[in-house]
């Protein structure tokens, strides 16, 4: 059993799912692949001591504090690639970034291959089910193209500005598959 909550924050409303012990989703509204491996309905429940906690961190992020990810008993759900692109997101310090190309390499290294597609680890960053808190929008292309963030290229930047990102080296694509 799913359960979920709503959560207003500066960049929207946000939903949070947990299955009771841990949070499994993070999404924000109109994001692509939302609710994403959560297939099950989710009943509303606003007092799971899981979901309160999370809203704190998010409080706390939200007022310009740098909460550690590590406070949250987080369970994304996906396969053994995906989890590794996701690990690599939670390295990323607050108010830094790294490129897809970047990510490909570790974990082609932590995987002890050859190389790593860009475009494999693209497919896994934007299926991040727990948005913000494991910081998909924390990557960028090589080019410094703000491409490819679920929840909206607008709240990427919103997102990065926050954590005072200098936004000069970054620019959003007028066209492609990624917008």
């Amino acid at each position: 059993m799913y359960y979920s909550t709503q959560y207003s924050s500066p960049v929207g409303s946000i939903t949070l799912a947990s299955d009771g012990q841990n949070l499994v989703g993070l999404w924000l509204e109109g994001q692509k692949y939302f609710g994403g491996p959560v297939t099950e309905e989710m009943t509303e429940k606003c007092d799971l001591p899981v979901l309160d906690t999370t809203k704190d961190w998010l409080d706390k992020y939200f007022t310009g504090q740098n909460p550690a990810i590590s406070d949250l008993p987080l369970a994304p759900n996906g396969g053994a690639f995906r989890k590794a692109v996701w690990d690599i997101l939670c390295e990323i310090p607050y108010g830094k970034y790294i490129t897809y190309g970047e990510i490909a390499k570790i974990v082609a290294s932590r995987t002890n291959k050859a190389s790593m597609s860009s475009q494999a680890v693209g497919g896994a960053v934007g299926h991040n089910p727990i948005s913000i808190i494991i910081p998909c929008h924390r990557v960028v292309g090589a080019n410094g193209s703000l491409t490819g963030y679920a929840g909206g290229i607008d709240k990427k930047i919103k997102l990065l500005e926050h954590e005072g990102v200098d936004m000069s080296k970054f620019f959003t694509p007028t066209r492609g598959t990624a917008l």
